[in-house]
């Protein structure tokens, strides 16, 4: 049975869609089969891997609004053992769609109950916000992994998206945990860099990951390219700490 890990922080620009396409690349590489849902209406994860959201036929908002059966939305990548669901357009809407319906916080906890079979781990890259996106995400995963800008208003937003987990925890996933932080955009010449990681390995322990994702202009380079950081520059000091950081999640599972 796979791990279904949500990786999720409610503010932009922290490396979260980096950290969930990074990942999911390193592990396929490490041969586990993975699986990336892009439940994030900007589908930067979809574009990241090289793929034209307008020429997506069906991705999340057909898995979502039950009109997939689940296969038939899922893309092979560049990696042979990394699969991916992408974002259209049309995911946009579907919070306003979905206000009426029935069971709606439990919609992509039914649909990727079919595929847990086929991977070692599904991730689902989720949007900026707390909104419904997250929150179905969440209420469909074993875990969230929460990806933390090295910088002082981070602190602030893994305050909300801890409280958040906790009260998805309590009413509508019992058995959701927080499977770890990790720390991205790290510059070790910069000493709030050090301050926040200190700061929060006193806090969080051995739920921080020891690997740090380190300020690199080839992984900000990568999506452009529409490839993972391992298949752009193996040889960057980005490639090596997703790797590291994929083996340590190895690890703790």
């Amino acid at each position: 049975m796979s791990q279904v890990i949500t990786v999720a922080n409610q503010k932009g620009g922290v490396g979260k869609t980096t950290t969930a396409v990074n990942l999911s690349a390193s592990l396929a590489v490490a041969e586990k089969a993975c699986l990336l849902i892009d439940c994030d209406p900007q589908g930067n994860a979809t574009t990241g891997l090289g793929f034209d959201r307008s020429g997506l036929k069906k991705g999340v908002y057909e898995l979502i609004m039950g009109t997939s059966n689940g296969e038939d939305v899922v893309n092979e990548t560049c990696l042979p053992r990394m699969h991916l669901i992408g974002a259209s357009s049309d995911l946009v809407g579907v919070e306003v769609e979905m206000v009426s319906m029935e069971d709606k916080e439990f919609r992509m906890k039914k649909a990727i109950e079919k595929l847990r079979h086929k991977y070692d781990y599904i991730f689902l890259d989720c949007p900026p916000s707390l909104g419904f996106l997250t929150v179905n995400a969440l209420a469909a995963s074993d875990s969230v992994l929460i990806p933390l800008q090295c910088e002082y208003y981070a602190l602030e937003g893994l305050a909300q998206i801890i409280t958040t987990v906790k009260m998805v925890k309590r009413g509508l996933n019992p058995m959701l945990r927080l499977g770890g932080i990790l720390l991205t955009m790290y510059d070790n010449r910069n000493n709030l860099s050090q301050q926040v990681a200190e700061e929060v390995r006193e806090h969080f322990g051995e739920s921080v990951f020891k690997t740090v994702i380190p300020r690199n202009v080839r992984i900000s380079e990568a999506p452009s390219y529409g490839k993972p950081i391992i298949l752009y520059d193996v040889n960057s000091k980005g490639a090596r700490s997703y790797l590291s950081a994929a083996k340590e999640l190895i690890g703790r599972k």
